[in-house]
């Protein structure tokens, strides 16, 4: 395996330091290194579709919800951990896009469902194919092995850090 930018900087931090441990400098720089990349290549497969990543994130969280693919703000903004005030903001650009609608409920005025439209259900339909498919070319070289000890690493380390 070549060396990569946090191997430089671990020899760097081990000749200043030779007293500190570097375990998790070596972890979990590589971590956000992934998470700044993986952000990116999301990002610009989403462009193609004229959506952005918090876009996507909504289309796809009411899309998951199965039929009639709705939900009320505040589960929504629950969801995808967002301040109500962010979440107002957002359903109203995709409304305006026409990709969610909000429902009023006949019986309590002041209640609202936001529900993806027919446009909004065939955007998120016609993106997943293609993020998925290039997402797991990124795993291409791991094996289904390697993959699933990844997976359960990352959901250990995951629990740990939201316990």
């Amino acid at each position: 395996m070549t060396q990569d930018k946090i191997d430089k900087i671990l020899t760097q931090w081990e000749r200043e330091s030779p007293q500190l441990d570097l375990s998790s400098l070596a972890v979990i720089g590589r971590i956000l290194q992934l998470s700044r990349l993986l952000e990116k290549q999301r990002e610009s497969v989403l462009a193609d579709f004229d959506l952005t990543l918090w876009s996507f994130d909504m289309l796809a969280t009411l899309r998951r919800q199965g039929p009639p693919y709705q939900l009320k703000p505040t589960e929504l903004y629950g969801l995808l951990m967002l301040s109500s005030g962010a979440m107002t903001n957002r359903i109203d650009r995709l409304e305006k896009a026409g990709l969610v609608t909000r429902l009023r409920d006949p019986n309590d005025r002041r209640s609202v469902t936001v529900q993806l439209t027919n446009k909004g259900l065939e955007q998120v339909d016609n993106v997943m194919p293609v993020l998925f498919e290039q997402e797991n070319q990124l795993l291409e070289n791991l094996s289904k092995t390697e993959t699933k000890t990844l997976i359960s690493l990352l959901k250990k380390f995951l629990d740990t850090m939201n316990s």
